[in-house]
């Protein structure tokens, strides 16, 4: 009984560092441009919470993570369109990005944690990135094709993944990817 009481405190207690960390990432995160969206440096955190404490606290991860992209202005050219779409395409990628990854990990973590971790690893920016442009065709469509065709696109879908997610994208899977490693030693040194 204590046992799991005092493994319960560690997973609240990392899950609230790992809050911590995702709100400060992102808000340092939007200082760093690439085309027009800031950089997620936060898929990391969440993919080590999703890992290490859940799938739940990478949804709440996630969650976090679409708040403070919503509160720090990164959304500000899409609120100007449509409000309640930029909310829950921002919140629902967030969330489902951080489900996504903990729930992979859980399903491969029985049979090989690294490649758990690298798996959930590469679904977290999959999801997220999926789950923006969805949002994308079903909320912006006309402006994304206006913008599209301003910036010299030949078509609105060359735009959606070339301008607005395909750099952006590449980074936060080469990140995650690179850095799956290190979270698996994370994992690793927890666990001893």
């Amino acid at each position: 009984m204590a046992k799991i009481k005092q493994e319960n405190i560690q997973k609240l207690v990392l899950s609230g560092i790992l809050t911590a960390l995702v709100i400060i990432l992102q808000l340092m995160g939007s200082f760093i441009r690439f085309g027009m969206f800031s950089i997620s440096l936060v898929l990391v955190p969440i993919v080590i919470g999703a890992a290490l404490c859940g799938y739940k606290t990478g949804a709440w991860l996630g969650f976090v993570f679409g708040m403070a992209v919503l509160l720090s202005g990164d959304a500000s050219a899409f609120f100007a369109v449509d409000i309640i779409g930029t909310v829950i395409t921002v919140l629902v990628k967030g969330t489902l990005c951080g489900l996504a990854a903990g729930l992979t990990y859980k399903l491969l973590e029985k049979y090989n944690r690294y490649i758990a971790v690298i798996a959930a690893a590469i679904v977290c920016p999959v999801v997220n990135t999926g789950i923006f442009l969805l949002g994308c065709s079903v909320f912006f469509m006309g402006t994304i094709a206006e913008w599209g065709a301003g910036a010299g696109f030949e078509t609105t879908a060359a735009y959606m993944f070339l301008g607005l997610a395909g750099g952006n994208f590449l980074f936060e899977l080469a990140t995650n990817i690179i850095l799956a490693p290190v979270i698996l030693r994370i994992i690793n040194f927890k666990n001893k």
